[in-house]
């Protein structure tokens, strides 16, 4: 069948699906049909589309893998669901960077980030119930609600500074909603929401769950929690309102995303965490087995002592957004991740990164993230990626004036 068929038109015969093809048609047809997807592999392209490593991994984590891999017993690599030792593991971390004192029977290891939101999703919901995401969103949580069955509440974030827009949540919770997804340090925008931010959350969620009479949950997907810039502080939502459920991946700070663990861990305030506790491990097992392989729960305590090189991300994000903006670009500082996200000088994203990759420069266009009129830059690129990249932003942005000048082109902060 022709690639050039949408993802919903080749799913055709598969009708129960249609819906859920469509709420990721746009991430689909990127990765199987762009531009991006026939050249990516080329010599000489600059690829800053998605958080993929550039350059060799860290040798601490090959070195963990490497020891993790003798056996140490005839079990060594036999089933493993949330092993003691990784649970261990993860509650410390935790502790030390957040402060919550998680037990570790609380932690729920998984295998990624991905699979802890999808089992997040279907733990504390029932289908038919509403989820509210913030968009522009991560790629698939509209996917990951769908396919649990729920249906995905859309709240546009504020555009003036990346933050939270309360009322419009506020307004968006209904006898039927079930979960909030909120993601900080936040991707594509970057922006970590503060504590006042995050205190006033927690009292809506409070308010409703009082006024519905039953617990409204809170999903705080945290795979950037560690990359944050400039000596800020993390702050998670579960310091503030106990039911929350919090998702993390170690494929961002080891930047190893093919490497899949993660986990979802409770805050020891939250009412029933027994119960959901027990909800999450039955979901894991019917998912699939959704827990991470024996190798990498055996490394987790040394790949925990791992990060990329948090001073050289931030020295890439300060020399991208100062080479950007005296060329014209309106690009704001992220705060966290490994994303900017700069204004398309055409309001027609798509376009614009079609025509950076005459350059040999691949970007993320803002439609695919629901965010139109912008593009994605990952910073995970090598500092000779940039280096070659940069003749190829300002052609394209001087070409995009000369042809259609005047439509977004300003600096920001």
């Amino acid at each position: 069948m022709s690639s050039k068929l949408s993802m919903t038109q080749r799913l055709q015969p598969f009708g129960r699906v249609d819906v859920l093809a469509e709420s990721m048609r746009r991430p689909a047809e990127f990765l199987v049909s762009s531009t991006w997807a026939r050249r990516r592999y080329e010599p000489g392209i600059s690829d800053f589309t998605f958080g993929n490593p550039q350059s060799m991994p860290l040798p601490g984590v090959v070195d963990a893998l490497r020891t993790a891999a003798v056996p140490h017993d005839k079990d060594w690599f036999g089933y493993k669901t949330s092993e003691e030792a990784a649970r261990k593991v993860v509650a410390q971390s935790i502790r030390d960077w957040v402060g919550l004192e998680v037990r570790p029977e609380d932690v729920a290891m998984t295998n990624g980030g991905f699979a802890a939101l999808a089992i997040a999703l279907k733990a504390v919901t029932n289908p038919g119930e509403e989820v509210i995401i913030n968009t522009p969103p991560w790629f698939f949580y509209e996917a990951l609600a769908i396919e649990a069955g729920l249906q995905p509440v859309k709240v546009a974030i504020r555009p003036t500074d990346f933050d939270l827009d309360l009322e419009a949540i506020a307004a968006a919770i209904t006898p039927r909603t079930r979960l909030v997804i909120v993601n900080s340090p936040n991707n594509p925008t970057g922006r970590i929401y503060p504590q006042p931010l995050l205190e006033e959350l927690a009292a809506i969620l409070e308010h409703a769950s009082r006024k519905y009479g039953r617990a409204i949950y809170l999903l705080s997907d945290e795979p950037y929690n560690r990359l944050v810039f400039d000596g800020r502080p993390f702050i998670s939502p579960a310091q503030f309102y106990p039911n929350t459920l919090i998702a993390y991946s170690y494929g961002k700070v080891l930047l190893t995303p093919g490497q899949r663990i993660g986990y979802l861990a409770l805050p020891p305030a939250m009412p029933e965490r027994e119960r959901v506790r027990a909800a999450i491990e039955v979901t894991q097992f019917a998912a699939g087995w959704a827990f991470p392989n024996a190798l990498l729960q055996h490394a987790l305590a040394d790949l925990q002592q791992q990060s990329i090189d948090v001073g050289q991300l931030q020295r890439k994000r300060d020399w991208l957004v100062d080479e950007l903006r005296e060329m014209g670009y309106q690009v704001h500082k992220p705060e966290g991740t490994f994303y900017l996200m700069p204004r398309s000088p055409w309001k027609d994203d798509l376009a614009f990164s079609e025509l950076l990759t005459e350059h040999a420069v691949f970007v993320l266009p803002g439609t695919v993230f629901e965010s139109p009129g912008d593009f994605r830059i990952s910073l995970t690129a090598s500092e000779e990626m940039i280096e070659r990249a940069l003749p190829g932003f300002r052609a394209a942005i001087d070409y995009a004036v000369c042809h259609l000048p005047g439509t977004q082109l300003a600096a920001a902060d």
